[in-house]
């Protein structure tokens, strides 16, 4: 195919196929962690309320991935300290901010002179307009969660599975929640170009939930989670260069068919043993 010839020689699509690869790892490893923890909703939540700032940025002139990172980064911990504190549940909390990020987006961008031509790429995703300081970002972030899970999965285990064990065992549970929140918020604003803020819950969730069905051990779970999104990023990345259709919806219809043919086999493994 000519794209394996193209790639290396248009830097937009060497920058495209290196963010396939750097977000699949960013959102495998930490889809483990939502995805155990049961957080997803409260990811989604982030993810949305991401595009408040991103509003507030365009309208100001500013880098919008700036702004989305400290809104998502003040709403996730907002969420965390309301819920813990305020004494209000999860699930009100996340809907709550997700309403009001995505209102104060809207609102923004309506105040912007003009018509938001760009405001698709960051709804839904455009790989191409990837860049080199994106790709920098990428690869601390994908460095920082690598060397993060080799030192303290056995932590975040605890945390995941039994989280007053944890506790006794001296872990300050209440830090891990605030740390990992804004761990979630960078990476799922790291990702917007690649997926965009309306799809990119299905690369942080669908991978781990193939790897869950194909092992249950947790320490499995996490590189398995990671490598299951990096071919689909990359498969999807070929189709949509292919057939001229966009990124993300590839990469879903991509890791959805896998999703499936897993399940089917482990359904046909049960039925097997069973006889």
């Amino acid at each position: 195919m000519d794209i394996f010839a193209n790639i290396f020689a248009y830097d937009f699509l060497t920058n495209a196929f290196i963010a396939s690869i750097l977000s699949g790892i960013t959102c495998g490893i930490i889809g483990s962690y939502i995805v155990t923890r049961r957080i997803v909703f409260l990811s989604s939540g982030i993810t949305h309320a991401s595009f408040g700032g991103l509003g507030i940025a365009l309208y100001a002139g500013i880098n919008p991935i700036l702004g989305a990172l400290c809104f998502a980064a003040l709403s996730s911990v907002g969420i965390e300290f309301a819920s813990r504190r305020g004494r209000i549940r999860e699930d009100s909390v996340v809907g709550i901010i997700w309403s009001l990020g995505m209102a104060i987006g809207a609102l923004f961008m309506s105040l912007r002179p003009g018509y938001a031509t760009d405001l698709t790429s960051y709804l839904f995703g455009n790989i191409l307009l990837v860049t080199p300081t994106d790709i920098v970002w990428l690869a601390v972030a994908a460095v920082v969660l690598v060397v993060g899970a080799l030192l303290w999965l056995r932590r975040l285990m605890y945390i995941t599975f039994d989280e007053e064990y944890a506790m006794s065992q001296g872990i300050n549970t209440t830090r891990v929640a605030y740390i990992m929140a804004i761990i979630i918020a960078i990476v799922i604003v790291l990702s917007i170009k690649v997926m965009g803020i309306i799809l990119l819950l299905s690369l942080i969730t669908i991978p781990t939930v193939i790897a869950n069905e194909i092992t249950k051990d947790y320490r499995l779970i996490t590189p398995l989670s990671a490598i299951i999104a990096i071919a689909g990023n990359i498969t999807g990345f070929i189709l949509s260069y292919e057939y001229d259709v966009p990124t993300g919806s590839c990469i879903i219809f991509i890791l959805v068919l896998m999703l499936i043919g897993v399940k089917l086999l482990t359904l046909r493994k049960s039925r097997v043993k069973s006889r």
